[in-house]
């Protein structure tokens, strides 16, 4: 069974840092595609970030300069190191490990970051 598991959400003031993890089945990881997306409470799920089998990388504009993902392929885990956090990236973090051939979409059970201000 594939499996998803996000780590290392919680409150945090402006300003401050958190790192998400993501631990993904052996199965999958080393070829998938890999993205961070987050959810706000009434909003729908954005991408945050991906980066793909060979460790290119994309990022939504509001981030940018933030926020950074990377992955360990020995370890099969994502992380998304984010500074400077602001208010208004308050959500639901979710791991996301998808493949277009053979099509493959799995998510993982999210994890909370909030950032007082």
């Amino acid at each position: 069974q594939v499996r998803l598991v996000e780590s290392g959400g919680g409150l945090v003031q402006a300003g401050g840092s958190l790192r998400l993890s993501c631990a993904a089945s052996a199965s999958i990881f080393s070829t998938s595609v890999m993205g961070w997306y987050r959810q706000a409470p009434g909003k729908q799920r954005d991408l945050v970030a991906q980066i793909t089998i060979g460790g290119s990388t994309d990022y939504v504009d509001s981030v940018k300069g933030r926020f950074a993902i990377s992955r360990d392929n020995a370890k099969n885990t994502m992380y998304l190191q984010m500074n400077s956090l602001k208010p208004e990236d308050t959500a639901v973090y979710y791991c996301r490990a998808f493949r277009t051939f053979p099509q493959y979409d799995y998510w993982g059970q999210g994890t909370q970051v909030t950032v007082s201000s």
